[in-house]
C-alpha cells in the first residue's frame, strides 16, 4: 500500500471517527439532548410540523400534518406529564392524507404554563377549546382523540362542546370512579398513609423510579439502557415542581371525577380504548363508559397496559380508522335513505 493510499484510509477513518465519537460522547453525556434529537427526527420522518397559535397572551404549541379534507380533522390530547410527540407512534400507522392535530396540554413543552392559570379538568378543557378556535378547527366537527388525562379533559371537551365534535376516542381516559383499585392508587394510598405523597409514583426523580414508572405504566417489557432513563429523567426534572402541582390539582375534588360527571351529557359516537393489564387506571372504567353513553365502541386489549399509544400503536391507529370509516358508512346509509 502506497503512502497517499494510507493517508486516503487515515483521513477517511478520521472523519467517521469524528461524528462516532461525537455520537457516544452525547449518548454517554448528555442523553437528553439524544431525545430530543429523536423526536425531532420522527417529526420530520413521518412529515408533522411545529406551529404556534396565540389566543390573547396565551401561546399553544402543536404539530400538525395534513389538511382539512372531506374526512373529519383529528385533534390529539396526551395524557399528564408527556407531550405532543407521544403521538408519533400512531401518526406513524396513520394516513398522510389525513389532517392530525396534536397540541401540547396547557402547561407542557411548548404551551403556556403560569402559576395563575386553571389547570383543573374543566379548565383544561377550556383552553383546548380557545386552541381549537384559535387555529379554526371546528369550523367542520372533528374527531376528538384522548388519552389518560388528555382522555379526562377530551370527555369533558364532548359534553361541554358537543357542536365541535363529530365523534370521540377514549383511550385509558382518567375521571372515573372504580369498583377495583390499580395498582397506581393502592400505591398513592400507602404514600398518603406514610405522609410521602411527594413521591408520587408518575413524577421520577431518578433513572430507577423512572424504570419503575415503565413497568407500572406498561405491560410489555421494554429493555431501557441506564443511560436513557437518565435522559429520560434529565428531561422531565425541571418540571417536575409544576407536575407535581398538575396532578393535586387533577386528582382534586374538582378533577378527579369530572368524566364520570360530564359522561352522560356526550351525544357523539364514541370509541373507547382500554389495556386489560393497565395497572394506573383499572380497565373497569370501560364499562362504565359503556353504560353511559348510548353509542359507545368499547375494545379492551390484550396484553397491554395504560400505554395503549406505545405499547400497540398499530393496532390502535387501526381501531380509530376502522372506527371513522364505520361512522363514515353509518352517515351515508342515513343520507341514502
Amino acid at each position: 500500500m502506497d503512502l497517499d493510499m494510507l493517508n486516503m484510509f487515515v483521513i477517511a477513518g478520521g472523519t467517521l471517527a469524528i461524528p462516532i465519537l461525537a455520537f457516544v460522547a452525547s449518548f454517554l453525556l448528555w442523553p437528553s439532548a439524544l431525545i430530543r434529537i429523536y423526536y425531532w427526527y420522527w417529526r420530520r420522518a413521518l412529515g408533522m410540523q411545529v406551529r404556534y397559535a396565540n389566543y390573547d397572551d396565551y401561546q399553544f404549541c402543536y404539530s400538525y400534518r395534513g389538511r382539512p379534507g372531506y374526512r373529519p380533522s383529528i385533534l390529539m390530547l396526551h395524557g399528564f406529564s408527556a407531550h405532543k410527540d407521544m403521538w408519533l407512534s400512531i401518526v406513524k400507522f396513520l394516513p398522510k392524507n389525513l389532517h392530525l392535530v396534536c397540541v401540547d396540554m396547557p402547561g407542557h413543552e411548548g404551551t403556556t404554563r403560569s402559576d395563575l392559570d386553571d389547570y383543573s379538568i374543566s379548565g383544561q378543557a377550556k383552553r383546548i377549546h380557545q386552541f381549537v378556535e384559535c387555529i379554526k378547527l371546528n369550523r367542520k366537527p372533528f374527531h376528538l382523540v384522548g388519552t389518560s388525562m388528555g382522555g379526562n379533559v377530551a370527555g369533558v371537551y364532548a359534553a361541554q362542546y358537543p357542536e365541535d365534535i363529530c365523534s370521540l376516542t377514549l383511550i385509558c381516559p382518567a375521571g372515573l370512579p372504580s369498583t377495583t383499585d390499580s395498582k397506581f392508587i393502592k400505591q398513592l394510598r400507602e404514600l398518603q398513609e406514610s405522609k410521602r405523597i411527594d413521591r408520587i409514583p408518575l413524577i421520577p426523580s431518578t433513572p430507577e423510579e423512572m424504570a419503575d414508572m415503565l413497568k407500572l405504566c406498561s405491560y410489555v417489557r421494554f429493555k431501557v439502557p441506564q443511560q436513557i432513563l437518565q435522559g429520560l429523567v434529565d428531561v422531565r426534572i425541571p418540571h417536575n415542581e409544576f407536575y407535581r402541582k398538575l396532578f393535586l390539582e387533577i386528582a382534586d375534588e374538582k378533577s378527579r371525577h369530572s368524566l364520570h360527571e360530564n359522561m352522560s351529557k356526550i351525544k357523539a359516537p364514541t370509541q373507547v380504548i382500554w389495556g386489560k393489564q393497565d395497572q394506573v387506571l383499572d380497565v373497569s372504567g370501560a364499562s362504565v363508559l359503556a353504560s353511559a353513553i348510548p353509542d359507545c365502541h368499547v375494545y379492551i386489549l390484550e396484553n397491554c397496559g395504560h400505554s395503549v399509544v406505545v405499547e400497540r400503536p398499530r393496532k390502535t391507529a387501526n381501531l380509530i380508522l376502522e372506527f371513522l370509516a364505520l361512522l363514515h358508512s353509518i352517515d351515508n346509509n342515513k343520507k341514502q335513505a
